[in-house]
């Protein structure tokens, strides 16, 4: 194992999934992620012998359900990581462990750089910016959001429940990112425009003055801004129809220790003072919608409003 991955990997195991003595760990990666899920391993063996790696090829798309075995791997654990290319967050599989009592924490698109970096995090300082933003929307029935690029969405809430990305996955059934920071929600519907002008797959790291604008209408993407994006969303509304096209979640990042945005979908949503904004599938956030991509764009200088009231974002 890489001498740099042993220190981020031991703040996974022992800090954020506080991995017993007595309990089971699944480490689920790929072929590209192999060093990250090695070192994950190694940190964990160091607490618990029951350890498993399970290795598959990539998925080609986010959101896409691993492998039988690794999914019945994830549910009968006491703890899963998922240091993996494409994210397993929003599947059923990941929704089905933390059912079943699993705890975990995937780690969609990491590298090495983002790894080491986005685990040096003061996570008290992450969960109290968590509080203070959970405060602000958490009983609202509206959300709107504006932006100096030309955002003007408004999001339905409805019966939605607001979730928190802290990093700390203690209790069974607990899950989250891996780095962690973002406040969010599967709102009910959405309509408006929001223009993408930070970070989003499969550009990365926007150049200068280049935004991506999306309109929707009713809680579906109408008009995508992007031939890239355009073309990912339709190859999944091939498999299932109009959910492709779902609004499927707000997020508002509350992780007061990234100050700029690398190009890492992972690391940039949780920016503090950024929000970000899902098309497609958020079953496992606390939505209905199935599908099989969950594309996330970041917004740079957000203006949050809940039921009118401008919420204070946190900042690095």
């Amino acid at each position: 194992m890489s001498d740099h991955l042993a220190e981020p990997a031991r703040t996974a195991i022992e800090q954020c999934l506080r991995v017993g003595e007595d309990e089971s760990l699944v480490v689920v990666t790929d072929d590209e992620r192999e060093p990250i899920g090695e070192a994950l391993y190694t940190a964990a063996t160091a607490v618990t012998d029951d350890v498993t790696v399970l290795r598959y090829p990539p998925s080609e798309q986010h959101g896409t359900e691993p492998p039988a075995p690794v999914a019945a791997a994830m549910a009968e654990s006491d703890v899963f990581c998922a240091p993996t290319t494409k994210s397993l967050s929003h599947t059923r599989a990941r929704g089905s462990a933390c059912e079943a009592g699993s705890r975990g924490a995937t780690l969609p698109g990491i590298t090495e750089d983002v790894f080491v970096t986005g685990l040096d995090a003061d996570y008290a300082a992450i969960d109290d910016a968590c509080d203070r933003v959970l405060d602000a929307v958490g009983d609202a029935e509206e959300v709107r959001v504006t932006s100096p690029a030309g955002t003007d969405i408004t999001f339905g809430i409805g019966d939605r429940e607001w979730l928190a990305d802290t990093g700390m996955v203690h209790e069974p059934g607990d899950f989250s990112n891996l780095p962690a920071g973002e406040v969010f929600v599967a709102p009910e519907t959405a309509t408006g425009t929001y223009v993408v002008d930070g970070t989003m797959m499969p550009h990365g790291l926007l150049e200068d003055g280049r935004e991506l604008a999306f309109e929707v209408e009713d809680g579906f993407v109408t008009s995508i801004g992007d031939d890239a994006i355009r073309a990912d969303v339709e190859a999944a509304a091939e498999e299932v129809g109009d959910a492709a096209y779902n609004l499927a979640e707000l997020g508002i990042g509350t992780n007061v220790g990234v100050e700029e945005l690398i190009g890492s979908v992972l690391l940039d949503e949780k920016a503090a003072g950024t929000v970000h904004v899902a098309i497609g599938d958020n079953a496992g956030i606390g939505g209905e919608t199935d599908a099989p991509l969950h594309l996330d764009g970041i917004l740079r200088d957000p203006t949050v409003y809940a039921d009118g009231e401008e919420v204070e974002l946190p900042s690095p």
